[in-house]
């Protein structure tokens, strides 16, 4: 495997100039009947109220998380120049979904066609904004997740489940996905995974093998999950186990809320971090703007290198 590459930006040199941010209109819930579920499915729209051809994000929480978690990441993202769609799953503790539903073996899968769903139904998203229609670039989609949601959103990219006896399963891959940003995003399975989590989650065996879409993977170097009998390393796997283009953003002394990404003031947050945040949120949007081929992208962005090291391959 050759070495990964570190731009000279990320070892310090100041970040360039952000636009000014735009104000947003956020529409929630905005709900889609989905019979075959079993509850319907409801999202939360955010968009900036000026500029056309803007691009898209839909977005995958964590376990337990809802539409409206992941503020600090959102409202970023779409005061510059997002759209951003964030589906409630199944395993949101708004729903309250008892252990011993028949989905609830399912639920990964069901997260799979949520992401689906919200776009095969743009246009009722779009519609359902006061001031959107005709403002999406529908040629320029990018899939994002943290935890949970970031190995739901591999599988837009390309990443499969392993069966029991280590076979890929379905390829579930979007095309109309070009890339993604995966957060704190689980790593292998089989004997990399703790006692309790190859009990539970078994779907928690991706392969990477195959995830070709270009990637932006961000781990924190102190996340020392119970779900893996590895160190924080194994939050690296996305990176280092695929093919194609791929950057690795490693954060320095963060743990799995990556310094408060899921909410402001969240009480989950056990390494809340302000700098870091705003780190994220510069990055994840200079490189959303570079994947998707925007005019005005700037990447690699630099990192100072109190707070982390960008690779890239």
């Amino acid at each position: 495997m050759p070495e990964p590459q570190v731009d000279a930006k990320s070892r310090g040199a100041p970040m360039p100039a952000m636009p000014e941010p735009t104000p947003v209109i956020a529409v929630h819930p905005i709900t889609l009947s989905t019979p075959d579920r079993g509850d319907d499915l409801h999202l939360r729209v955010s968009a900036p109220i000026t500029g056309r051809e803007l691009p898209v994000i839909v977005f995958s929480h964590g376990f337990g998380q809802s539409a409206t978690s992941y503020a600090p990441l959102v409202d970023f993202w779409a005061s510059h120049g997002f759209v951003v769609i964030q589906p409630t799953h199944l395993d949101s503790r708004k729903l309250s979904l008892p252990p011993d539903d028949p989905r609830t073996p399912l639920i990964w899968r069901i997260r799979v066609d949520d992401l689906k769903r919200a776009l095969d139904q743009l246009d009722r998203l779009e519609s359902a904004v006061p001031g959107l229609a005709g403002r999406l670039d529908r040629t320029r989609i990018a899939v994002a997740g943290h935890s949970w949601g970031a190995q739901t959103a591999s599988t837009l990219l390309g990443a499969r489940v392993l069966d029991a006896d280590g076979n890929p399963g379905e390829d579930l891959s979007d095309p109309r996905i070009k890339a993604g940003v995966l957060l704190a995003v689980t790593g292998r399975g089989g004997t990399d995974l703790s006692p309790f989590a190859a009990e539970h989650f078994p779907f928690m065996s991706p392969s990477f093998a195959e995830m070709t879409a270009p990637a932006l993977v961000v781990a924190g170097d102190h996340d020392d999950s119970p779900l893996s009998v590895r160190g924080p390393d194994w939050f690296t796997d996305a990176y280092h186990l695929s093919p194609g283009s791929k950057s690795l953003l490693t954060l320095y002394g963060a743990e799995h809320s990556l310094g408060g990404i899921s909410a402001y003031e969240a009480k989950e947050t056990t390494d809340e971090n302000p700098e870091r945040v705003a780190l994220i949120q510069r990055l994840t949007w200079a490189y959303l703007r570079d994947a998707l081929d925007l005019e005005d992208a700037t990447w690699p962005a630099p990192v100072e290198n109190t707070l982390g090291r960008l690779d890239s391959k």
